[in-house]
């Protein structure tokens, strides 16, 4: 084991130890049964986030002949102990939150990730706000602030932040540390004033402001990271047997897509088909090596949460 790998399972093993497990007992697939369960850490409200799943999880229950059970999780760490439990058979991770699992030994695969259009890259940023006349223009002026971040195994909002901030010339003891728990409310939390600068993922405020959550305007972008590689659809090698697994594989790297959606009947149309994160086009492949962008940030910064 690389010593990224030796620090990225350590700091599997203490997130773990401390999420909150949605599912109860095993999973149904495990077990032999017809029953899979789906799993993701809400960016925003939970009832949007099991919405916008839902053309996913009609997709593999018609895929499988399984039905699909989805939750919301409450966070990354109780994402990575659920798969690691056997509890969760397919699961929506952000890139940090996959490399840590994966590094510990959880047994997961990336299938998918989100793009806009077909062919694309699946890539997106992390973003940093503040408010307008707050006089912080870059994270330079994150000196001495609140500074708001998601949690602690999210990429846009904890991992790639530590990396911005760090080239900015602070490290932790440069500002104080706020965890708002999700995208939305560490942007909400920095309109409240709860902190003075806030990270999140390059979508949160469309979403935010099309939700009439926050009035445009409201916060200006002061900072965002180089490309990062896109949260992927995982699923558990030890609790889906060979066939099925295959059935969902080839379910997400072919059909889950609007056009396609929409040819299956799962949506009316590709204007009212709702996909995570506000998806323009749907999904397509990845591989563990596409997560190697996220290996390097904690090989660069030595971050603690790396560590």
């Amino acid at each position: 084991m690389t010593a990224p790998a030796r620090r990225l399972t350590a700091v599997a093993a203490a997130v773990a130890a401390g999420g909150t497990l949605a599912a109860c007992g095993q999973s149904a697939q495990a077990a032999g049964g017809d029953e899979l369960v789906f799993a993701a850490v809400p960016a925003e409200s939970s009832s949007t986030l099991q919405q916008s799943f839902e053309p996913i999880v009609e997709l593999l229950s018609q895929a499988t002949g399984k039905e699909v059970v989805f939750q919301n999780v409450t966070d990354y760490a109780s994402v990575i102990e659920g798969q690691r439990a056997g509890k969760i058979d397919i699961a929506s991770y952000g890139p940090f939150s996959y490399v840590i699992a994966r590094e510990a030994g959880v047994p997961v695969d990336p299938v998918v990730a989100s793009v806009d259009e077909a062919g694309a890259v699946p890539s997106y940023n992390s973003v940093a706000y503040a408010l307008p006349g707050s006089g912080i223009t870059d994270l330079a002026g994150a000196q001495g602030k609140r500074v708001c971040f998601v949690d602690r195994a999210s990429t846009s909002g904890h991992l790639a932040p530590l990396e911005g901030l760090a080239a900015a010339g602070l490290g932790p003891g440069g500002y104080s540390e706020v965890i708002a728990g999700s995208h939305d409310a560490s942007v909400l939390s920095l309109v409240g004033g709860q902190c003075d600068v806030a990270f999140t993922h390059n979508d949160m405020l469309t979403t935010l402001e099309r939700s009439g959550q926050l009035e445009p305007g409201a916060v200006e972008q002061v900072w965002q990271s180089a490309p990062l590689p896109e949260d992927p659809i995982v699923v558990n090698r030890d609790t889906v047997d060979d066939e099925t697994r295959e059935a969902i594989v080839t379910a997400l790297r072919e059909r889950a897509n609007k056009p396609a959606l929409v040819d299956a009947g799962i949506c009316p149309s590709e204007d009212e088909c709702t996909l995570p994160e506000e998806t323009e086009w749907g999904y397509t492949p990845v591989d563990d090596a596409d997560y190697d962008a996220v290996r390097r940030i904690c090989e660069v910064t030595k971050a603690e949460a790396c560590a």
